[in-house]
């Protein structure tokens, strides 16, 4: 079955076909670190990352880029106000180059935590002031921008497709209603691509002055032909990105290249936090070590993120986590039951049940085809879980099953295929367990249970003997 993604640009479900046979160039919106990124930053960094290890999983060659935003990003709707790093700098009495430096590095720990797969590049805008200079004089030559004072604005008027991606027209932008008014600007929805500020901390000189700084839109159309070139595959952000950011990356890219920018736009959905929006006021703005310090691992973080379609907003509740560490200790469940079976004797030549694991590779293979449908791709695994407790795969289809499960937890990244092993006084509590039980001591049975469990060992007894599992 062919991949389908939703592309943001066309509002339909397309096949994918990269502009190069067999590379992918992926462009995803990375973090702007004025602060440590909560867990709703992290939804959209989570789906990147497993947009890439299907196309992985397809076979093609991802170059993936994620840029870090350390200036330019202000702190109005409409570009206007102080600068999120410059804010957070001033707050605590630090240089923005350290917060952005320091954020950025948690960022990239956080990511390593959640078990994301590096990015070729994490470009930051501070270091590629050079191309976005170079983008604008073009842009000016070509009369898609134009100088006030020291600003350069781009002139919406001059890209005739301006809106196509959110839906915004430029005659229904006007004054008053989405947009600010600033009268230095032609219409009202023309946005900075360099502005001056003598109060502004980072600032280069340009022909346009000696205390210039990048909007925030050019900065990715920048980066991204830096490394990725003219033209991409995919382009990815969460749904606020969508307007005004990349509907401006858009206009500024295909004016100045000539060229289509980006052939698919996916963008994630918004993460609510017990039903509503994340607020520093009502303490609901958890990052990684928040979620850690509740006892979570960050498996269970991960999947929790990752088991709704990205398309559809999630609720992260204290009790949604622990839904989600039920569900993953029915796969790691999964994995010790196909362990027992595989290692059973006699079973070398034996194939039953095999009909049955082509199933759920069919269904996992077709969910994640059609447009990364997480929650179908895990039914299959549950569902294959239900047949290994009925006794219906042989020693030889549960190895397959294994090997197969390797390919999941590639693409996932949440199953864990690691066996797990005893401590010498764990297993001999176990062996006097079954010895009281022989005796009939039941008592001593309980106790012995009792005493496991408190190190976090459950034991459950069964037809082909005793077997255990960590809490």
């Amino acid at each position: 079955m062919t991949f389908v993604v939703y592309n943001s640009l066309t509002r339909s479900k397309q096949p994918f076909e990269p502009l190069e046979p067999g590379v992918v160039r992926m462009y995803n919106c990375g973090p702007t670190v004025y602060n440590r990124q909560h867990v709703g930053n992290f939804r959209a960094f989570l789906f990147s990352d497993l947009l890439r290890r299907w196309l992985e999983h397809c076979g093609y060659e991802v170059r993936q880029v994620m840029n870090i935003t350390d200036v330019g990003h202000l702190l109005g709707e409409h570009e206007e106000g102080e600068d999120r790093v410059e804010a957070r700098a001033r707050a605590e009495n630090l240089s923005p180059w350290d917060i952005s430096r320091e954020n950025a590095e948690t960022f990239l720990r956080d990511l390593a935590t959640l078990g994301v797969q590096p990015a070729m590049v994490y470009p930051r805008a501070t270091d590629h002031i050079p191309e976005m200079l170079e983008m604008i004089e073009g842009l000016i030559e070509k009369g898609c921008a134009y100088q006030v004072d020291g600003n350069v604005y781009f002139d919406v008027t001059k890209f005739a497709r301006y809106g196509r991606l959110s839906g915004n027209r430029i005659e229904d932008l006007e004054a008053g209603a989405r947009i600010e008014i600033n009268e230095e600007k032609r219409h009202p929805a023309d946005f900075a691509l360099w502005k001056s500020d003598p109060q502004h901390i980072m600032k280069w000189v340009s022909r346009f002055g000696p205390d210039g700084f990048p909007g925030w839109h050019i900065e990715c159309s920048a980066m991204a032909r830096k490394h990725l070139g003219d033209r991409i595959d995919i382009h990815t952000g969460g749904e606020d990105n969508v307007f005004p950011h990349h509907e401006c990356e858009i206009a500024q890219t295909e004016c100045f290249t000539g060229r289509p920018f980006a052939n698919y736009w996916m963008h994630t959905r918004f993460l609510q936090v017990d039903g509503g929006k994340m607020s520093k006021s009502l303490g609901n703005v958890y990052t990684v070590d928040d979620v850690l310090e509740r006892g979570f691992s960050a498996r269970t973080l991960r999947f929790a993120l990752l088991r709704a379609h990205y398309r559809q907003p999630i609720n992260f509740t204290w009790e949604g986590m622990k839904d989600a560490q039920a569900a993953l200790e029915s796969l790691d469940d999964l994995v010790r039951r196909l362990r027992r079976t595989a290692a059973a004797p006699g079973g070398d030549g034996a194939v039953g049940g095999g009909e049955l694991l082509a199933e759920a590779r069919a269904t996992f293979e077709d969910s994640m085809n059609d447009d990364l449908n997480v929650s179908g791709a895990l039914s299959a695994l549950y569902t294959l879980r239900s047949q290994v407790i009925e006794d219906r795969l042989s020693p030889g289809v549960a190895r397959a099953a294994l090997e197969f499960l390797e390919g999941v937890n590639a693409v996932l990244g949440v199953v864990d295929l690691q066996e797990q092993t005893l401590d010498a006084d764990v297993e001999a509590l176990i062996a006097r367990r079954q010895t009281a039980r022989a005796d009939k001591d039941w008592a001593e049975a309980d106790r012995i249970r009792d005493e496991l469990l408190a190190r976090d060992i459950v034991l459950e007894d069964g037809p082909a003997g005793v077997t255990w599992r960590r809490k």
